[in-house]
């Protein structure tokens, strides 16, 4: 049987076997922990910059807390981006191994960051555990792509990235329930609780194998020099969709890194605004974190549906379609409606979880465009490399926020950055339909 036959029936016909599973659990569970840890810091942003920062010797205004806030976003952003250098290590020496250190990787500088005693450290712990962070997501998803049967790969895609949005979601159960009960020392709490979960997917990793595909290139990949995956992305075939897939990146990051990561510090302000000060206010943005987290597993489980009804390409477009309209209404209009608009907010913020499931396309879409030799570098590099565009466009944010004394306006500015990737988005090579290329 042909695998272009077995992909058009269904996919219980194909039963995962304990390799694909574990591997996908393994895959999984570090994403999820991706998303707990990439959160965690912005549920703890009010709270870790006002005892940091008057330790640092700057006072903690409503506009230092926006311009430092911002820096380490884009901080953790530029580590992030760095993390394009797994995806040669990955393609050399394997996927599953390239995973498993790049989540002890974070998990440690994650765990460090309880310990800092001043604003200058934690920037560097988060510089250092966004290198983890970016490498993850890359190895599990070609995991994902190369070892899942082919018929079941678009549903896998889906599952693979609620696992981020999950972890967003544990976070915020994490700083409802315990972040918030520790006064001034709760947000220390939390990145100790971020730091520790990883030591758990070593049992899940233990016995899984890397995928066939990249068993049978093995020899050759071990042989290439490191850097040679990346020449291959920029030779001639493959040169436009490796621009154009870091466009498309630059685009969901700058508006989803530098608008939605800002929505507990959004609603802490609005709660406060209201007289809901201190836990009570940690706890409205928990809650707030949650719905975004949920409607984003929503939309991550509609992908796969999407991708196959429009194509790859129309579902990149409904999403950024979502983020455009959304990320200018929830900060450009509501937002500035006062404390009353709390509910319309709430609202809005479950069409922002939507939109953010375009992530999930890449999860799906990137393996399906290159050879199993470079697959990872393509996957690390498209996704990590437009990190650097979106440190900048995050640090302009946080300036604006001190600018302006207020976070609205600055952050519905980068809904254009959606506009922008959807008049790329046809450019781009749609492979509906096609099997992953050997």
């Amino acid at each position: 049987m042909s695998i272009a036959t077995v992909s058009a029936q269904d996919s219980s016909e194909v039963p995962l076997n304990r390799n694909q599973i574990r591997g996908f659990w393994a895959a999984w569970g570090g994403w999820a922990l991706d998303g707990m840890d990439s959160f965690i810091y912005a549920l703890v942003l009010v709270p870790s910059l006002r005892d940091l920062l008057p330790r640092s010797g700057i006072p903690a205004t409503k506009g230092a807390i926006g311009f430092y806030g911002g820096l380490l976003f884009a901080l953790f952003l530029v580590g992030w981006g760095l993390a394009f250098l797994w995806g040669p290590v990955g393609d050399k020496f394997g996927r599953v191994r390239t995973l498993m250190i790049t989540i002890i990787w974070y998990s440690v500088f994650t765990f460090l960051s309880a310990l800092v005693t001043n604003v200058w450290q934690l920037a560097i712990l988060r510089l250092l555990a966004g290198i983890g962070i970016g490498g993850e997501w890359a190895m599990g998803g070609t995991f994902v792509a190369e070892e899942w049967p082919e018929n079941r790969r678009r549903a896998g895609a889906g599952y693979m990235h609620t696992g981020y949005y999950v972890g967003i979601f544990l976070a915020a159960i994490a700083n409802y329930a315990i972040g918030g009960h520790f006064g001034a020392n709760g947000w220390r709490v939390m990145f100790a609780i971020g730091g520790l979960p990883a030591l758990l997917l070593a049992a899940v990793r233990h016995g899984v194998t890397e995928p066939s595909r990249w068993k049978a290139k093995e020899r050759v990949v071990r042989s290439w020099a490191i850097w040679r995956p990346f020449a291959a992305l920029f030779s001639k075939p493959l040169r436009r969709r490796t621009v154009l897939n870091t466009l498309f990146m630059l685009a969901s990051i700058c508006g989803l890194w530098a608008g939605t990561v800002y929505v507990p510090s959004a609603v802490t302000a609005l709660a406060e605004a209201a007289g809901r000060v201190g836990p009570a206010a940690a706890q409205l943005a928990s809650r707030a974190t949650m719905l975004v987290a949920f409607a984003t597993i929503l939309g991550c489980l509609l992908m796969p549906w999407l991708a196959e009804r429009l194509g790859r390409r129309g579902a990149l477009a409904f999403y950024f379609a979502l983020m455009l309209v959304f990320v200018a209404l929830t900060f450009g209009k509501v937002f500035y409606m006062g404390p009353s608009a709390l509910p319309r907010f709430f609202m809005c913020l479950f069409f922002l979880g939507l939109g953010g499931a375009n992530f999930a396309v890449y999860t799906l879409w990137l393996p399906e465009q290159y050879p199993t030799e470079c697959r990872a570098s393509a996957f690390a590099f498209s996704t990590s490399f437009a990190r650097f565009g979106g440190a900048a466009i995050t640090f302009l944010v946080g300036a604006g926020v001190q600018h302006y004394g207020s976070l609205g306006i600055p952050v519905a500015i980068t809904s254009l950055a959606f506009a922008l990737g959807l008049l790329l988005i046809p450019f781009g090579v749609e492979t509906r339909g096609q099997v992953l290329p050997a």
